[in-house]
């Protein structure tokens, strides 16, 4: 199975704003029956990864202290992080240091699925540089591209593509 980075740009390659808000693209009308559906792909994922500020975005964004939001991953995931970042329901296992040794185990707990590196684009590159990046999956959808902060796919550092870029 694949490691993959699935994520969303707009035209000029940035995804978050400098508040590292999302908005933007999610009131972007998709297509769940399209090529690069998120229902399909999800499905084929058994293991997800991300940063501490995608975390504390999904937490802030998705999941509700009343318990009526519950974390949206029925799969283990591993969140990289140098904070102490809150705990909710659901199988979540707070991570530091290089990606390369904990991949072997995020590929194990997947089994015959795949790994997703949710985000940021910097942890993605760490996989990239680990070369442990098997896919990069973008969407791209018009916004207002010049107050965008945060690249969507921070280079590697040598400056190139990892795995197979799908766009």
């Amino acid at each position: 199975m694949a490691t993959q980075y699935y994520t969303a740009s707009s035209v000029d390659g940035f995804i978050a704003d400098p508040d590292h808000s999302l908005s933007w693209l999610l009131s972007r009308e998709t297509a769940p029956d399209g090529a690069m559906s998120y229902d399909r792909f999800i499905e084929s994922v058994g293991a997800l990864v991300m940063g501490a500020t995608k975390y504390r975005w999904i937490l802030e964004h998705n999941v509700s202290d009343d318990g009526s939001r519950a974390w949206p991953y029925e799969v283990p995931c591993w969140v990289f992080t140098h904070r102490q970042l809150p705990l909710v329901a659901g199988d979540i296992r707070f991570a530091q240091g290089p990606v390369s040794p904990l991949h072997r185990d995020m590929v194990a707990v997947a089994a015959d699925r795949n790994v997703w590196v949710v985000g940021g684009g910097d942890l993605a590159a760490q996989f990239a540089d680990a070369g442990l990046l098997d896919e990069i999956w973008v969407q791209y959808a018009a916004g207002h591209a010049r107050r965008r902060r945060t690249p969507a796919t921070p280079p590697t550092r040598d400056g190139g593509c990892p795995g197979s870029c799908r766009t």
